[in-house]
């Protein structure tokens, strides 16, 4: 039922306050039984969610429907929720089961070290549901206004320079948040990192919550600095230190709090679209002391002071590829490189052969959307190298393979304005015949819409989806993005002002990355080199030739003429 005069905000937190959607369940099971005629219009917009469940696209994308939003099919996309990227073997054989069996074959890992799959039907539903309870999966606070997938280094527990294992910690905290009724109801989405490793790979600066390991330099005691307020999509934003020194046993507290500040935050239930926790900090005049102030209070004690300044790592770069030692004596860990985050059902089963016979039978997922195998004895790894590569599981890969990767797209997305996965697939192909002896480090990240599921803004070249008009043809296109990065030299992406038929892109960072090979200083970087250089010059390498900026999003969103 809609009541005349609501705002969107206002329909969404009616529904949310009428329904805990986690305790329907029973609604889902009778939607299976009767068809889709009975899915009322508040569980296909709304209520869904909570489960992990989005409408699919129809592969057109948003321009296919009305209001930024695309038009849906009577298919679903499902996320798996997988805490801090930790999977056992027979959890993706069961993956793979259910893609093999229900999402026609395809299943993507995703920046939160999720598992996604697509076409799942709705009569599917219950059963795909059991299957994953069974595994000890669950695609439960996926998606919503709920705490999404609480991330954290994928090499916890093994890592040698590690300063702590957090993994605890980010299972303690899902337990905490995930399913709980007092935080079922959050103004909307909300993302926690909690990382116990020295290169912040999970990318604590753009979660609302980022817990990173920090030593005190007096005391030598292993304890936390946390972060909030981070997040990118249309308003990227980094999020700021707290000050604060938080000892293990307070974390799981501190980011209760924080939750609860949130949570409680009425401000931000107005408008959808500025309902993020950042959005205290951008639009609400809340400051990192301010913010400390509300989660001490509702401690009901002080947190000591953060011991001087934190450093970030230095030029972040953690794609967790190749064959590496672990802290354990004589074991390795294993990195795939799974480009865009697609996998078969066939490689999700090798992958999970990989682990059984070579290893202890655990695997992670990383935030670049690869996957680990832990574990490996040293005399298992060349089996396990001759093995993964035959079954199209690389170990390696030239920094355009690697570096790589791409949101969900207008595939499945309702809301992007452009297709990512071949596209990604794609481009990698095209840059390794063009550029066959590159080797540095590289970060291009394609996202299909503003929204940045591709986290394009924190990448070396980002890619953001738009259209373009050439001639009396719509096509794919991309604004081009340069010089992103977290760590110490943080910086979200420079708009250089140019927009690229998605069939150009390919040449266009050619020749940048060949300006950059030309002209850079000893032992410059890519994004050093983006950032000495003005954004006309950047442009102008880009294009072949000086042209005039454009706009992200000019009035009506499209451009028009083959002059790009």
């Amino acid at each position: 039922m809609t009541h005349a005069g609501e705002t969107k905000a206002q329909r969404i937190e009616r529904l949310k306050r009428e329904l805990n959607p986690w305790e329907a369940y029973d609604e889902i099971v009778r939607f299976a039984r009767e068809g889709w005629e009975a899915i009322p219009p508040e569980w296909l917009g709304t209520y869904f969610r909570w489960w992990g469940i989005y409408t699919q696209g129809d592969g057109v994308g948003a321009v296919g429907g009305r209001g930024g939003e695309g038009k849906a099919t009577r298919h679903f996309m499902l996320r798996v929720r997988v805490p801090n990227g930790a999977i056992r073997a027979h959890q993706l054989r069961a993956l793979a089961d259910l893609a093999e069996r229900h999402a026609r074959g395809i299943a993507d890992i995703t920046v939160r070290q999720n598992f996604q799959l697509h076409w799942i039907g709705l009569e599917a539903l219950p059963e795909v549901f059991q299957a994953l309870w069974r595994s000890g999966l669950t695609s439960m606070g996926s998606c919503g206004d709920v705490t999404r997938n609480v991330t954290g280094c994928p090499l916890a527990g093994v890592d040698g320079e590690e300063l702590v294992d957090a993994s605890p910690l980010v299972l303690a905290a899902t337990r905490m948040l995930n399913g709980a009724p007092e935080f079922y109801n959050l103004p909307r989405k909300y993302k926690v990192s909690i990382a116990g490793c020295r290169a912040w790979c999970s990318y604590p600066e753009i979660n609302d919550v980022g817990v990173t390991a920090l030593r005190h330099p007096a005391t030598g005691e292993v304890g936390f600095t946390v972060r909030v307020g981070g997040g990118l999509s249309t308003d990227p934003r980094f999020g700021d230190g707290l000050g604060a020194f938080v000892r293990s046993h307070q974390v799981l507290p501190v980011v209760r709090a924080i939750s609860e500040v949130f949570r409680d935050s009425d401000v931000l239930r107005q408008h959808r679209e500025k309902a993020r926790l950042k959005f205290l900090f951008l639009h609400h005049g809340w400051t990192a002391e301010r913010f400390r102030a509300a989660v001490e209070a509702r401690l009901g004690f002080a947190l000591d002071d953060a011991p001087g300044e934190t450093l970030p790592p230095d030029d972040v770069y953690r794609d967790h590829v190749g064959i590496h030692p672990q802290r354990q004596p004589d074991l390795c860990w294993a990195g795939l490189a799974v480009l865009r985050g697609r996998l078969t059902p066939a490689q999700m089963r090798a992958a999970a052969d990989l682990a059984d016979r070579h290893g202890s039978g655990e695997l992670r997922a990383t935030t670049m959307q690869n996957l680990l195998v832990l574990d490996v004895r040293r005399e298992r790894v060349g089996a396990l190298a001759r093995e993964a590569e035959a079954a199209g599981l690389h170990l390696g890969g030239s920094p355009f393979h690697r570096g790589t990767i791409a949101c969900t797209g207008s595939e499945f997305c309702k809301l992007a304005l452009t297709e990512t996965k071949a596209f990604a697939r794609d481009l990698v192909a095209d840059l390794e015949a063009r550029l066959p002896g590159f080797e540095e480090h590289l970060k291009i990240h394609v996202t299909g819409c503003p929204n940045s599921c591709g986290q394009h803004w924190i990448a070396d070249i980002g890619l953001e989806g738009k259209k373009l008009k050439v001639g009396d043809a719509l096509v794919d296109a991309y604004y081009v993005c340069v010089g992103g990065a977290v760590g110490r030299h943080q910086a979200m992406a420079r708009p250089v002002g140019l927009r690229v038929p998605a069939a150009e892109v390919a040449p266009a960072v050619e020749r940048l990355i060949r300006a950059h090979l030309a002209e850079r200083r000893p032992g410059e970087t890519f994004r050093a080199f983006c950032a000495r250089h003005r954004d006309d010059e950047l442009r102008a390498w880009l294009a072949g030739a000086p042209v005039v900026a454009v706009a992200r999003d000019p009035a009506g969103g499209l451009l028009t003429g083959v002059e790009w």
